[in-house]
């Protein structure tokens, strides 16, 4: 990963930093396999130095962005960077505190505590991403109040006040307008620093692209990246509603189209068909058809 930051001209001296900040606190073996081992990268200069600086100087981060911004593979992508354990919370309305923090449970006729996701990020020194985070009623992450400010402590009914472990970060991600999420509130809002989070260049998807599908001909990279980029001008127009936006239905799509499946038909699959208006899903194949030919087939799209 720090090759990585090198190749996407990340400073040099922030590099430096993080392979002090590894040094410091290495990884508890026992917790390896928590260490995220990424399958897509994140690309964006700006973005990787804007988010190491803030958590090397002990900030918790805020991605907030629409869809296809890239926020849960940046989030993915700094654990793996600091070789931290990372500790997943989707968050949903009945989220509560026994939900992050633990709960009592019975062992060899013992009441214990089952230790939650944030409970054992602040043990053991962990990444927790807090995914969706407005998604969750504003009075279950009260609790998160003095976890997350300057008291970095938890404490637990009837148990030990613990501190966070000096390692300890928190990711959180939001989206605008998705059913079901609300307003955060400024008290925990507070408690981050925030990135808005751009959408992915061109050049950033090609690279994606070629990563993920290394025998993909330069040229039909270009293409797909193309493509994206038309749907999202007619997001961002109000021609299309976000729904056939979605980078992992391209993904999907190439991966379908490498597996032998004739083109027009995967990106139908992959993103046409992400819209249930029949309307729009004409939209969406209106602009494929004008960047791509009809027929697409593996021979034509890979080496």
């Amino acid at each position: 990963m720090l090759d990585f930051l090198k190749n996407e001209g990340v400073s040099p001296k922030i590099i430096s930093e993080i392979e002090a900040f590894r040094a410091k606190y290495p990884t508890d073996g026992k917790l390896a396999s928590r260490v995220p081992v990424p399958r897509y990268l994140y690309y964006g200069k700006e973005v990787w130095e804007e988010a190491i600086t803030a958590l090397l100087c002990g900030e918790n981060l805020l991605l907030v962005g629409p869809k296809a911004t890239g926020k849960n593979v940046l989030a993915e992508n700094l654990a793996a960077v600091f070789a931290r354990p990372s500790w997943d919370v989707s968050f949903y309305i009945n989220t509560d505190a026994a939900t992050l923090l633990g709960t009592d449970t019975f062992h060899d006729g013992e009441v214990t505590l089952r230790k939650g996701p944030i409970y054992q990020c602040a043990e053991f020194g962990g990444f927790g991403v807090l995914d969706e985070i407005n998604m969750a009623k504003n009075e279950s992450l009260a609790v998160l109040h003095a976890t997350l400010d300057f008291r970095r402590a938890i404490d637990m009914p009837g148990y030990d006040r613990i501190a966070l472990h000096d390692a300890t970060r928190f990711i959180a991600t939001m989206n605008y307008g998705y059913a079901g999420t609300r307003e955060l509130n400024e008290a925990l809002a507070s408690r981050f620093v925030v990135i808005d989070m751009p959408a992915i260049t061109t050049e950033g998807l090609v690279k994606l692209l070629i990563r993920e599908f290394p025998d993909l001909k330069p040229a039909w990279a270009d293409q797909l990246a193309g493509l994206f980029q038309d749907i999202q001008r007619k997001c961002d127009g109000g021609e299309l509603s976000t729904k056939p936006l979605d980078l992992r239905g391209l993904l999907a799509a190439v991966r379908l189209m490498h597996a032998g499946l004739e083109g027009g038909r995967a990106l139908e699959l992959g993103l046409v068909n992400k819209s249930f208006d029949g309307f729009e899903r004409q939209l969406v194949s209106d602009v494929i058809r004008t960047r791509l030919p009809e027929q697409i087939s593996a021979g034509d799209v890979f080496n």
